[in-house]
């Protein structure tokens, strides 16, 4: 049997160590914060266009979900949520925040480990997300197949990452890691960045269909995202299963 683990033991003991700031909305994980603001509003817009109807009642998965930004954020949404994540720092610092909001906990739950050993044989979501997550697995085509298994037929899958061109290692790295500070050092490794026709061939090996790529830039100095056509830094694609037939 093949191991079912993609995660890498050195990120994990990474985001462990950081997992005490992710509620700091001004330490180092602001871009996150910035950026998953941003993603959010995409994803319930998203829910809206495929579901015509919000996000109220949807069952959601969120992988590598760190310190729980965006469980928290669909949660409060409405949607059921589950967090999922293979750092136990990270797991820790998302459930004591969601403590302090009993509404929101009613709806949510975390769970440490990954797809292939955290779920339930057949368990499925309406919506499984994995936001800046598939740049930091062993491999992807292994993950991909993980967490397509537990989009439901009719659902969707969301993806966000870093393309691998030298645009990222320059803006993604050098820029936010070493000149600017916005990131931690190590937080990215250029060689792990996952192209879009990558992550495409192992949704539809996976058995997914594309719905929609679009590209994300982020300015630091001002801490500001925004959509753009250009995938060359950061993007996001979404893929749906099709649906049960009859």
């Amino acid at each position: 049997m093949s191991d079912p683990r993609t995660s890498r033991p050195e990120e994990i003991a990474r985001f462990d160590a950081w997992s005490a700031t992710w509620w700091d909305a001004h330490g180092p994980m602001r871009p996150l914060h910035v950026t998953q603001a941003l993603r959010g509003r995409w994803v319930i817009d998203a829910a809206q266009r495929h579901w015509g109807r919000p996000l109220e009642g949807l069952r959601v998965l969120d992988v590598g979900c760190g310190g729980g930004l965006m469980s928290e954020a669909l949660a409060r949404e409405g949607a059921t949520v589950v967090g999922l994540d293979a750092s136990a720092g990270n797991i820790g610092a998302a459930q004591r925040h969601a403590a302090a909001n009993p509404a929101v906990t009613a709806r949510l739950a975390y769970r440490h480990g990954e797809p292939g050993t955290a779920l339930q044989p057949g368990e499925q979501f309406d919506l499984v997300l994995a936001l800046e997550v598939v740049e930091h697995v062993d491999h992807v085509p292994t993950f991909m197949s993980q967490v397509a298994a537990a989009v439901a037929p009719g659902g969707l899958l969301v993806a966000s990452t870093l393309n691998r061109t030298w645009q990222s290692w320059l803006l993604g790295i050098v820029m936010a890691e070493y000149v600017l500070r916005v990131l931690p050092v190590g937080t990215h490794q250029w060689r792990q960045f996952v192209t879009p026709q990558e992550l495409e061939a192992a949704a539809r090996h996976a058995g997914l269909r594309p719905v929609q790529r679009l590209g994300m830039r982020y300015l630091p100095v001002l801490h500001r995202a925004h959509w753009t056509r250009s995938t060359a830094v950061n993007y996001l694609a979404s893929f749906s299963r099709p649906a049960a037939p009859g």
